[in-house]
């Protein structure tokens, strides 16, 4: 019988709703099976494990992230900004369940990007959708960078109730001014000049 195209988000969609009510540590993959209302042989053929589920929910929000396109500016702290920001706009509908999932994870937010590998992609993609190339050393250095300004940021972003994610705009802008403070987000394109005095050097 034919798969259900909508098959892999309603098994997505089941998980997170578990994770928001019941928690995620003790959540088997037949708790979801039965949620999404298919047969748990269908499910692990899809999505082996609690992990790989995981990592489909980062990729639909890398997809939504990636649909507004590339963002115009000459202002590459703000074209971030932007950029970062819906990617919390995506994930906002499912705050409580990507809460439960951090606390039970060891309080490691890559828990929600399903390791550090898949996390960075994550963020390379969203430089790249910035106009900032991920690429070569000073790419892997705004890569950094901007890691590091998105968890500050979702920390907020997990406690936050305002209607129009005021708290996490305000973490996020805070840390892409301390990230390009120190030019981890920018070298490359905005590279400031040299002192006169080191030219000859």
């Amino acid at each position: 019988m034919a798969k259900k195209p909508h098959a892999a988000d309603a098994a997505i969609a089941a998980a997170l709703a578990l994770a928001a009510e019941r928690g995620w540590r003790s959540l088997s993959m037949a708790d979801i099976a039965g949620q999404a209302g298919m047969p748990l042989a269908e499910l692990i053929e899809r999505f082996p494990n609690r992990r790989s589920l995981l990592g489909a929910y980062v990729e639909s929000v890398d997809s939504r992230m990636l649909a507004g396109g590339a963002v115009a500016g000459e202002n590459a702290r703000d074209r971030l900004f932007d950029v970062a920001m819906r990617r919390f706009e995506a994930m906002a509908p499912d705050r409580a369940a990507l809460g439960a999932i951090l606390r039970q994870s060891g309080g490691d937010p890559c828990a929600l990007a399903c390791g550090a590998r898949r996390f960075l992609r994550s963020m390379a993609l969203t430089l790249e959708a910035s106009g900032l190339s991920a690429a070569g050393l000073s790419g892997m250095a705004r890569v950094q960078g901007l890691a590091a300004a998105y968890l500050y940021a979702l920390r907020t972003f997990l406690g936050d109730d305002t209607p129009d994610l005021s708290r996490t705009m305000a973490a996020l802008d805070r840390a892409l001014r301390r990230a390009e403070g120190i030019a981890l987000l920018v070298w490359g394109r905005h590279r400031p000049h040299p002192p006169p005095h080191a030219e000859g050097a």
